[in-house]
């Protein structure tokens, strides 16, 4: 199993002003905006002198990340490319990681599936898989 450091994911209400934020210690974005309808957020890369950042904002009547900006918390979730999602999955259950959001295709991978795990220690962890999808 081959795990790999991508980023680190930012609850946000305004995509520009936390962009204007980071700005002011060297992050600019990285690529285009995406929306993904079926996560109900819409994003952007960051990318400075730290880790590569992904900043989330919620689209309209979505709630996703309401119990993280309610909180206060902003840094929510750390996510990594895996060589093998299903059996990356199925190490990390095993562990007493509990499963938060199924596999599922990400407009900000191309199309590549994710999923989300709550590891025993209450950290989130986003999983992507490191191949696009085949068509066929």
């Amino acid at each position: 199993m081959t795990i790999a450091f991508h980023h680190l994911g930012v609850a946000c209400r305004d995509l520009g002003a936390e962009t204007d934020t980071f700005a002011t210690i060297g992050y600019r974005p990285e690529g285009s905006d995406f929306v993904d309808e079926r996560q109900g957020v819409c994003g952007r890369f960051l990318a400075g002198p730290g880790p590569r950042l992904e900043l989330l904002v919620g689209l309209p009547g979505s709630s996703v990340l309401e119990p993280w900006l309610q909180k206060g918390v902003k840094f929510f979730h750390q996510g990594f490319i895996v060589d093998g999602l299903a059996e990356t999955l199925e190490s990390l259950r095993g562990s007493g990681g509990r499963m938060v959001s199924a596999p599922a295709p990400a407009v900000a991978f191309d199309g590549r599936e994710i999923a989300f795990v709550m590891l025993r220690n209450l950290a989130m962890v986003e999983l992507i898989q490191a191949d696009r999808p085949r068509d066929g």
